[in-house]
């Protein structure tokens, strides 16, 4: 076991394996599924949930973690996170935010409520598709800070995009101001997609 959980990879395929042999002992004891929209808008919600774990994790990392404790970093040690953490991070902060978008259009497409919701169900008056259209609204903000705001400042922060030093200032303030917009956003975002879920 030693030798699976030293690796990343390897973790990740038997956890991978574990799941897909749940979902057939599950598929046989309910003697099979119909590969039908409600299982496809069962997988597209799997995918939503793992891929906004890794988003909103990430983007609670950033705030909880690094950014609070960046300061207490002697600065001979700081290169370690500008250019070997922080880019590695970004780069799963920023495909899950696409993923997570991706996936919860195709979700509310499956399930028949996606321009419903995206017009917050003004017209039709659905309180359920107000709530999750609001997540979404919300996650497609924070979609849009991470891609168009976060990720270029942070390019120039991180010296990915050479500037001059007050530009690059500059840029790591506004990032972590729309880093910190978005955790604002995260709580409120969470409540409207579970409540609706949950309480309709």
């Amino acid at each position: 076991m030693g030798n699976v959980l030293s690796s990343l990879s390897k973790t990740i395929h038997v956890s991978l394996a574990i799941a897909v042999i749940l979902f057939l002992g599950l598929f046989y004891q309910n003697d099979g599924f119909s590969f039908d929209r409600i299982f496809w808008s069962w997988f597209a919600r799997y995918v939503h949930v793992v891929v906004a774990i890794m988003w909103i994790g990430l983007l609670w990392y950033f705030n909880f973690v690094q950014i609070p404790n960046m300061g207490k970093i002697p600065d001979d040690q700081k290169p370690a996170i500008g250019k070997v953490i922080a880019p590695a991070a970004l780069f799963y902060f920023r495909w899950a935010a696409a993923l997570t978008v991706i996936s919860g259009l195709i979700l509310a497409g499956l399930n028949g409520y996606l321009h419903d919701a995206m017009t917050l169900s003004i017209g039709s008056g659905v309180p359920k598709h107000t709530a999750i259209g609001i997540g979404m609204w919300l996650g497609l903000i924070m979609a849009f800070n991470v891609w168009f705001v976060i990720w270029p400042n942070q390019k120039r922060a991180l010296g990915i995009v050479d500037c001059d030093p007050d530009l690059k200032a500059k840029s790591a303030r506004t990032a972590m101001l729309f880093s910190r917009t978005n955790t604002l956003l995260s709580l409120p975002m969470l409540l409207t997609m579970v409540l609706a879920q949950n309480l309709y």
